[in-house]
């Protein structure tokens, strides 16, 4: 078995056959793609009309709609002058390529370019096509789309009306063909294929059936056609065989070489020519067992040649029809498909294989668009735009940035030299000279975090807004770090490398900040290796505040176009290999991991041995380090309780801190007892008790469960509370000699009960509540009238018990039990 890899034949079978099709009849824009012309005309359609509705860009409406071709007003408070440029390239030139560092507000330039040309085209003009390499692209520009055009269309598998035709007609010819199919090629014909065939009559093909049965005993299932050839004698002998004491091993050892008797009746495959021409006259026989078996298979091969060719006429019938039914099909999909892609002003396309312009070309050009926009455009290799530059199209539109992240191929020795297929049409296109506009001006960064872009971008200014960025909660100000170690790598099975230290001290900080209010899905942590992520995958969700939680934990490759408040990038790479640094050393992927931060941003990593191995990591470390240096060996962190830094360097340092600093947070909670937290910022309604419950229950049995939370019997069918009955022998009365605990709540100290007292307490319990109570209470009255009796009887009957001069009887009274006075009597008589 051969298996493949990678490059798969279908994923470029549509691109390579839309650039044979381009080779032959030609393409638009090959003036700029191949001829590489500088100066770029405007498009057609703005030649005949070159008004434009502006009103999504200016505020003032009098002005809202221009001459795109003529000298523009000044741009609006809503773009900056180097947006408002790029605007201009889009809609005055044919082939317009805008590149956009990272924050510069791409997308937004590119929502108000196709705002303003869905309210200036007419209604009834072809869609307007959005294509991106990576569906999350597409949904990101075709999300900010959907707020003003709600006829918006992303094709998936494109299908046509019902296939029950074409399904029924496949059916047919499959049953057809069953007869000779391999799994029946060891067994006659049925007798019923002739029989449908019209080769044999009803009369013969009962005298077959009803002929067979005697063969052999009955409830065997046999083909006639084969007994009447005579292949059921093998079976027949085997079974008589048995029936005469031979067993399965005895016939095994009997068995010699097989021979089908069928086979002689057959011929020794040289049938006589005329065995097929006295076939018919044969078949004259109502009863076809009056054939002799000497000619049984001359008549089954004459039989079957006829069956193959009435067969065959019946198939060539039918594959006709299905040929026609199917082309059928195929015009009324295309003509659907055509009909739903027009009603759309809006058509959303990914460059990949499965929905790619390449593969629904045809279909595309059919519908004649005019526009097509492909965003991300540095990312899609340039056979696929290419493929995209169909007859109708007047206006190409690329909107990218070919210093973060490149085209890939699913060959990857392609991709360098010397076929160098990872360099885009975007990026080429911009190294010749062709014209295009950049934007300067990001908005995304405050400026602490953008200065470390300066090696890759020297010419990015801040925008106003970015200055007034909150700080990072426990960090003091501190909004961006190079946290130094020299922890080694490690390789996992898969060979992806990983930073088991780095990764846990990654960890600590991510919680520490979450500690301090930051919400988990404001923090992203960014890596080169997946076997890294998935080190710092393990052990967030190891810590149990955080199971449950959506975390976003990434690779950089995964993660362009994306931001997010506070980014933590893990470098993973300290080796004794200086130079060997990975995906380190590439500068698109050192972009993307330096550049979606919005108000944090902290680097983990060996920021000595990538200072000596990578150019560019030079000049990072030597940015951190100058001004106010924002690189070293230890985290530096904030508590704003007691106005300290604590430094961390180890990751099992973060265990001393609880979001604030080192000492002991001390106060009470509400419970009663002391948080048992460092110093922390939450607040106390969140933080968990963990001392014992000393609370003792109504039923009288202490509890078992911890302190602040739902209180818990040692026996856990008692929910009972103590009433005071007058139970058995066995029932203790509630002591209040014990004075109120701390905080108000009054604890009885009853002696615990074994689980015997306890089921007699229940027990009582129950004669308690049913109708036993009024014969407690008397029961508990007498008692206690009879004790005080006793005792003042026995007070009385003292000194004459002690008296020696008493010569008359003595006695006293004694209390025994069950509410009756007995009387003991001395030495004497009673009186």
């Amino acid at each position: 078995m051969v298996e493949a890899k990678s490059g798969y034949y279908e994923a470029a079978r549509h691109t390579l056959a839309a650039l044979q099709k381009m080779a032959r009849d030609g393409f638009p824009f090959s003036e700029y793609l191949c001829g590489l012309q500088p100066t770029i005309d405007p498009p057609e359609y703005i030649k005949l009309n070159p008004f434009v509705d502006m009103s999504s860009a200016m505020a003032d409406g009098d002005c809202a709609k221009i001459d795109v071709l003529s000298s523009w007003p000044p741009p609006p408070k809503s773009l900056d002058s180097s947006q408002w440029a790029a605007l201009r390239q889009i809609l005055t030139k044919e082939l317009a390529i805008i590149q956009g560092p990272p924050g510069t507000g791409k997308t937004h330039v590119s929502t108000i370019a196709l705002k303003s040309l869905l309210s200036t085209l007419p209604c009834t003009d072809p869609p307007i096509i959005i294509a991106a390499q990576t569906n999350h692209a597409l949904d990101q520009l075709l999300r900010h789309v959907s707020q003003f055009e709600d006829k918006l269309l992303i094709p998936g598998g494109l299908s046509g009306p019902s296939r029950k035709h074409i399904r029924g007609l496949s059916e047919d010819i499959f049953i057809l063909l069953a007869p000779f199919s391999p799994e029946n090629s060891w067994s006659p014909l049925p007798a019923s294929v002739f029989l449908k065939l019209n080769l044999i009559n009803q009369s013969q093909y009962d005298s077959l059936v009803s002929c067979a049965e005697g063969w052999v005993h009955a409830g065997d299932q046999l083909e006639p056609l084969a007994a009447w050839l005579g292949d059921s004698k093998v079976k027949f002998l085997k079974e008589l065989k048995l029936d005469q004491g031979l067993n399965e091993e005895d016939s095994e050892s009997l068995r010699g070489p097989y021979m089908s008797l069928a086979e002689r009746f057959k011929g020794r495959g040289h049938l006589p020519t005329h065995a097929l021409l006295c076939g018919r006259q044969v078949l004259e026989h109502e009863d076809l067992w009056e054939i002799p078996p000497t000619a049984r298979g001359g008549i089954y091969a004459a039989l079957q040649a006829m069956a193959k060719k009435a067969i065959l006429d019946s198939l060539r019938s039918l594959v006709k029809r299905y040929n026609h039914t199917a082309q059928d099909l195929q015009t009324g999909r295309w003509e659907r498909n055509c009909s739903i892609l027009q009603s759309a002003r809006v058509i959303g396309m990914t460059t990949t294989t499965t929905t790619s312009l390449s593969k629904y070309r045809a279909l595309i050009s059919s519908i004649k668009p005019k526009i097509i926009l492909v965003e991300e455009a540095a990312e899609v290799i340039e056979a696929s735009i290419a493929a995209a530059c169909i007859k109708p199209l007047e206006h190409l539109i690329l909107v990218g940035d070919h210093k973060q992240l490149q085209g890939s191929c699913a060959v990857k020795e392609l991709e360098d030299e010397p076929f160098f297929l990872k360099i885009s049409l975007f990026e080429r296109l911009i190294h010749n000279g062709v014209g295009f506009k950049s934007l300067t001006k990001q908005r995304r960064m405050p400026p602490e975090v953008r200065i470390v872009l300066a090696p890759i971008y020297d010419n990015l200014d801040d925008h106003p807004s970015v200055n007034d960025k909150p700080e990072v909660p426990g960090m003091d100000g501190i909004n961006s770090f190079f946290f130094c170690h020299g922890w080694p790598e490690s390789s996992d099975s898969l060979l992806s490398k990983y930073n088991y230290n780095e990764a846990q001290m990654i960890v600590g900080f991510f919680f520490y900040l979450h500690l301090n209010k930051v919400p988990v899905e404001d923090i992203t942590i960014l890596t080169f290796y997946n076997g890294q992520r998935k080190k710092i995958l393990k052990g967030l969700r190891d810590i149990p505040l955080l199971q449950g939680q959506y975390l976003k934990v990434s690779t950089v490759d995964s993660y362009q176009g994306e931001e997010n408040e506070i980014v933590i990038l893990s470098l993973v790479r300290s080796n004794k290999n200086i130079g060997n640094v990975g995906f380190l050393s590439i500068e698109n992927r050192v972009c993307v991991a330096l550049s979606p931060a919005k108000r944090g941003f902290y680097i983990f990593g060996n920021a000595e041995f990538l200072a000596l191995a990578s150019p560019l990591w030079w000049e990072v470390v030597q940015i951190v380090s100058c001004g106010p240096k924002r690189i070293g060996y230890h985290v530096p962190l904030a508590c704003d309780n007691h106005q300290t830094r604590t430094y961390l360097a180890e990751p099992g340092e973060w265990s001393s801190t609880d979001g604030g600093c080192s000492l002991k947070c001390g106060q009470k909670l509400t419970c009663g007892h002391n948080c048992p937290l460092f110093c922390h910022v939450m607040p106390h309604s969140q933080v968990k008790c963990l001392q014992s419950c000393l609370e003792h229950l109504p039923c009288g049995h202490p509890c078992v469960g911890g302190c602040q939370l739902p209180c818990k019997c040692q026996y856990n069918d008692c929910a009972l509370p103590n009433m005071g009955f007058a139970g058995k022998e066995n029932a203790q009365p509630t002591s209040n000699t014990h004075p109120p605990l701390a905080g108000g709540r009054t604890r009885s100290r009853i002696r615990t009960q074994s689980p015997r007292e306890h089921a007699n307490f229940l027990q009582d319990y129950n004669e308690h509540v049913n109708g036993g109570a009024e014969r407690d209470d008397t029961q508990l009255a007498s008692e206690t009238e009879l004790l005080e009796i006793n005792e003042h009887v026995n007070e009385r009957a003292r000194p004459d018990l002690l008296s020696d001069g008493v010569d008359d009887n003595s006695y006293c009274i004694l209390y025994i039990s069950g509410g009756s006075i007995r009387t003991a009597f001395g030495s004497g008589n009673p009186g």
